[in-house]
């Protein structure tokens, strides 16, 4: 699964698209949905590979207006 990543990551930084991605992460909205996350639930349930869990963390992400906007950013940059 690692390698996945890896094979992502480089792809994302070969096609410009991972600059765009830190902008957002980097955002006032990014900024203020990273602060509600909880780092530990997230990380036990990736390396876990609990995708119901994460799954979850996802909807409650999506339900906020910041997670919207960062969701359609997001789809814009890797559309363009």
């Amino acid at each position: 699964m690692m390698k996945n990543f890896e094979s992502v990551e480089k792809q994302l930084v070969e096609s410009g698209k991972a600059d765009k991605i830190k902008a957002i992460a980097d955002s006032a909205d990014g900024q203020r949905l990273a602060s509600r996350l909880d780092a530990q639930k997230v990380e036990q349930a990736a390396k876990s590979g609990d995708s119901e869990a994460l799954r979850g963390i996802l909807l409650e992400v999506l339900g906020t207006g910041e997670g919207k906007r960062l969701a359609e950013q997001l789809k814009r940059a890797m559309e363009s």
